[in-house]
């Protein structure tokens, strides 16, 4: 049990309860020879191993950590930062499998449990599955699920054309990605308005493209056709820079070429450099453009 060390000149900050799957500023309590016991309020003394304790650490002063179960099933704290915290979604390795489910490595000693009756699909080791991150109610202990559907909200979305979004990559579908908006609902982004490379777990941004009559969300990874001129245009003027002021690029060349070298399709590349032209910023070559 930890020895009450609180010192009546030090001010405890006033901090709410903690909790169990994210990361939380807690006062220390006490000091020891194990490490320091922080006020997880309704969840009691919660150690800090000697070994994540800062130099600098006394009762009273405040410290973020992440608060999870370890092996022995006992509340621990840890510096260490997972991948992901509870209610989050992440893509992560499954590193060993057994009769009690899939175990991934979020980057904690304890490896996270995805039991058989949370997995979409039955789990292999060694490959990626994105999940999202929970509390389970029954056992209070951190578990991951891929039955993602379940923690998608199902009301329509309230969004408006145009609106900036965090994305995180779903799946590939017939017509292109699937993308969880704003971790609450299910949006789709096409093929051939995708011009890099994506992958199932990525988090990036994007915008509304449309909302459909039935609710449903389109989505582009640039805010219109316009918006991407602009956005291109110091891309394209960097490059240029780069390559000693010359790119032999124009408007004959191969579209794969255009994609290949500046990561655009080449609609987006000839209208940046017609509206470089007109600002006087650019001139056409035989052979390609060159920075005035």
């Amino acid at each position: 049990m930890a020895l009450s060390m609180t010192n009546s000149n030090e001010q405890s900050t006033d901090l709410s309860n903690a909790e169990v799957g994210k990361y939380n500023t807690l006062n220390i309590i006490a000091v020891t020879d194990n490490g320091v016991y922080l006020d997880g309020g309704d969840l009691g003394e919660i150690l800090l191993p000697n070994r994540f304790v800062p130099s600098d650490s006394q009762v009273g002063k405040s410290i973020k950590v992440f608060i999870y179960a370890d092996t022995a099933d006992r509340l621990v704290a840890t510096t260490e930062k997972p991948l992901a915290q509870v209610g989050e979604f992440v893509s992560l390795k499954v590193v060993q499998v057994n009769k009690m489910g899939a175990f991934l490595d979020w980057g904690l000693p304890k490896d996270l449990l995805v039991p058989y009756n949370q997995q979409h699909t039955t789990m292999e080791e060694g490959k990626y599955y994105l999940v999202r991150v929970y509390l389970d109610q029954h056992t209070d202990r951190i578990a991951a699920s891929s039955k993602l559907d379940k923690f998608i909200d199902i009301w329509p979305a309230e969004y408006q054309q145009g609106d900036k979004v965090n994305l995180i990559i779903g799946g590939k579908t017939d017509l292109g990605f699937k993308a969880i908006v704003n971790d609450l609902h299910w949006g789709l982004l096409y093929d051939n308005e995708i011009f890099q490379p994506l992958r199932i777990g990525k988090k990036i941004n994007g915008y509304i493209k449309q909302v459909r009559e039935d609710g449903r969300l389109d989505l582009i990874l640039t805010r219109g056709f316009k918006n991407k001129v602009n956005n291109f245009a110091d891309k394209l003027l960097d490059a240029l820079q780069k390559n000693d002021g010359f790119l032999p690029l124009h408007d004959k060349s191969a579209p794969e070429l255009i994609q290949r070298t500046l990561g655009v399709s080449k609609k987006t590349f000839k209208a940046t450099v017609g509206n470089l032209l007109k600002n006087g910023k650019l001139s056409i070559e035989k052979e390609g453009i060159r920075l005035k």
